[in-house]
């Protein structure tokens, strides 16, 4: 018995230990400089098929940059353990680009897909609708493969994750300064400002490094497994939709 989570499957042998069979992602069981060079080509393939409006195209513009400053960061040689650091990388855009590729849309990323274009949610929303759903729950996942793939803890991998999310964090500051509406739109940037003020990423990725160890202390419990990633899929998905509440009608040419 094994379970299913945006299409990518851990039996119960991968379940049972790190050398029982691996985590089945879509892509390729290394994560290096080749690897991440590959995810930036799909994500500028997903962007140039989208019109710049669109909800999720939103999403994968910002990703698309955070991950390019993540290959920079790894050319330049910052992280300690690059193998590693580069598979975490691999296998956390893996979640997002299955869903995006050909599906299915888990919970977590439902809301983003329904309403890519409703014109009354601003592009900042998407972008944080998506950048929860990742956070909140791929990146959970994505630390458990890579553990299977590296044949390590996920305390192994702390120290790549802090990085990964500090990298996260300096993008999260340029996307409210640049998507955020400018002072002539402050009425309709209020109820922005309050919806966006109840969310932190700083707490997503806390959440996220609890679940993954959760997850890792699970995987001989298959069945409690799945019902523990269900539930997270299904929380995530709370947020990410609440994140998306119409504010009305809004001019793109006034972000």
């Amino acid at each position: 018995m094994g379970w299913d989570a945006a299409g990518m499957v851990w039996s119960r042998e991968s379940l049972a230990g790190v050398g029982g069979g691996g985590v089945v992602s879509g892509g390729g069981s290394g994560g290096g400089a080749g690897d991440v060079d590959a995810v930036v080509a799909r994500m500028r393939a997903l962007g140039a098929a989208w019109p710049e409006w669109d909800g999720v195209g939103v999403f994968n513009r910002v990703y698309l940059a955070v991950t390019e400053e993540m290959d920079r960061r790894l050319e330049a040689g910052e992280f300690t353990d690059r193998r590693g650091a580069s598979t975490l990388d691999v296998r956390f855009a893996e979640r997002y680009l299955t869903v995006a590729e050909r599906g299915p849309v888990p919970a977590c990323w439902r809301p983003l897909f329904q309403f890519r274009r409703h014109p009354g949610v601003r592009p900042l929303q998407f972008a944080l609708a998506g950048i929860n759903a990742h956070i909140g729950h791929d990146l959970a996942l994505a630390v458990v493969d890579a553990c299977q793939v590296l044949g390590c803890e996920p305390e192994d991998l702390e120290d790549d994750f802090e990085r990964v999310g500090d990298v996260l964090l300096a993008m999260e500051e340029r996307i409210r300064e640049e998507l955020m509406p400018g002072p002539d739109l402050l009425q309709v940037a209020d109820p922005l400002t309050h919806l966006l003020g109840s969310w932190s990423l700083e707490r997503a990725r806390e959440a996220g490094w609890s679940s993954a160890r959760a997850l890792w202390a699970l995987r001989g419990l298959p069945e409690l497994a799945g019902e523990f990633a269900a539930r997270l899929d299904a929380v995530v998905g709370l947020a990410s939709r609440m994140l998306l509440t119409p504010l009305g009608r809004w001019d793109p040419g006034a972000r």
